[in-house]
């Protein structure tokens, strides 16, 4: 890449990032068609067209042909990065760090338990403000290992200072790691991203990409320029050992970036939709949330067969509707809040698990009740549904089911419970058993 003149002052202006010939000839090879790919590939492709500098992988599935794509690329010639096979997660993330503190714009991912086995890095890249991209194909933590999709091993990260959102389509994955890059680059920003797909659901099913040609990828994500990055001629430090008194006020800043993150996101979401014609709700899709006096919360690939049951249940006479997640960190609590207006219950799909907490469930329904307490008037009644655990799929009978639980919370007055365990609680009691106990809401 080459300099361009900037103002005194202000940091050199990079022209466009140079490609290989090689990678010229494929990327306009294939500008303008639509390519049948599953989410490990959307995500690769991705990675091509920002022209990434340098790749960290270590294999574990179901993320591993994300890699296997990026690795193909750059023996093919067509994408010019330094690809570094590590040890370990530990090691691979350390590596990305490494390149994006030097300047490069770096790409990276896991799986499972490959995600939090890397765990420590998380806060050393989010307060470092080098906005990396991790590529996470979700995957179940052991015990019990049946390698299933669940969303915990994402969410064990949220509170670390990353970008993180999920994607539900292998197109939504494709755009959604350029949008992603183009946020948390921004200088206002300066936050690394994870890219979540759901494992086998999304990163191992096909859909329709389209391939942009490669100007337009260029002229919306610029080269990655850090405006502190190592250089040995320019002296500066990272991660110094510091008094106690200097932590707060950089902790401060980190959660200012996270909320400045929220109008940024705003308008790259707007400019993508722009530049490639595509558009997206900037954090929340709502679905027939019109006049819906019950609606599911949701988050990830299970939503595309949440939107065919409510389909369903409105040709039933059901006032359903569905508030799809986009982004989780920040969470989009005006957005929302908005969304959900006029509805009198809420349940929340729970892929995931929050031992212990205030729901006995999941771990999304503790964000979505704070945000919706704020609601000015009268507020949802707010329960959860844990659904689609250890990779199990959530068809629309449990979808239907959910529904009756929240049109009989509208019945009651309350909840019955913070969390339903769907697909256990019916079978049990028509044995003889119990069902799963939770605290009641009282004792809460």
């Amino acid at each position: 890449m080459t300099t361009v003149h900037a103002d005194i002052g202000q940091p050199p202006r990079l022209a466009r990032a140079i490609r290989t010939p090689e990678g010229e000839r494929f990327l306009n090879g294939i500008a303008g068609t639509r390519v049948r790919q599953n989410g490990c590939a959307a995500a690769a492709y991705a990675a091509l067209y920002a022209n990434v500098d340098v790749v960290t992988a270590y294999p574990i599935r179901p993320y591993t042909a994300i890699m296997m794509n990026l690795a193909q690329f750059i023996a093919d010639g067509i994408l010019d990065a330094e690809y570094i096979h590590a040890d370990g997660e530990h090691s691979q993330f350390s590596a990305a760090f490494g390149a994006g503190s030097c300047g490069a714009r770096a790409y990276t991912g896991s799986s499972g338990v490959g995600v939090t086995y890397g765990y420590e890095m998380y806060s050393i890249i989010s307060g470092a403000r080098i906005p990396i991209q991790m590529a996470i194909a979700d995957r179940t933590l052991d015990p019990p290992g049946d390698f299933g999709s669940e969303h915990t091993d994402a969410l064990c990260t949220r509170d670390m200072g990353w970008l993180m959102g999920w994607a539900a389509t292998p197109q939504e994955v494709f755009d959604k790691s350029l949008l992603a890059y183009a946020i948390g680059e921004d200088p206002r920003v300066l936050l690394p991203q994870m890219v979540v797909q759901d494992g086998y659901f999304v990163s191992h099913i096909a859909g329709e990409v389209e391939m942009p040609p490669a100007e337009l990828v260029d002229d919306f994500l610029p080269p990655y320029q850090l405006p502190f990055p190592l250089n040995p001629m320019r002296p500066v430090s990272h991660g110094a050992q510091i008094h106690p008194e200097q932590g707060p006020p950089l902790q401060l800043e980190r959660a200012r970036a996270m909320e400045d993150a929220i109008g940024v996101i705003r308008a790259k979401t707007d400019e993508f939709g722009r530049v490639f014609g595509r558009t997206y709700p900037h954090f929340v899709e709502s679905y027939r949330l019109e006049d819906a006096e019950i609606a599911i919360v949701i988050s990830g690939g299970h939503a595309v067969t949440c939107r065919a049951a409510v389909r369903r249940l409105r040709e039933r006479g059901v006032k359903i509707g569905m508030a799809r997640l986009l982004w989780v960190r920040p969470f989009p609590g005006d957005d929302l809040r908005e969304a959900l207006r006029g509805v009198k219950a809420v349940g929340v799909v729970e892929t995931n698990l929050g031992l212990g907490g205030a729901s006995y469930g999941g771990i999304l329904s503790l964000d979505v009740t704070t945000a919706l307490y704020h609601q000015a008037g009268e507020r949802p009644l707010v329960t959860s549904f844990m659904a689609g655990l250890g990779g199990e799929t959530v068809p629309m009978a449990e979808f239907d089911w959910m529904a009756g639980k929240l049109g009989q919370a509208i019945e009651r007055g309350r909840v019955e419970k913070a969390a339903h365990w769907v697909g256990f609680e019916e079978a049990v009691l028509a044995s003889g058993g119990r069902p799963p106990q939770t605290p009641p809401m009282e004792a809460r």
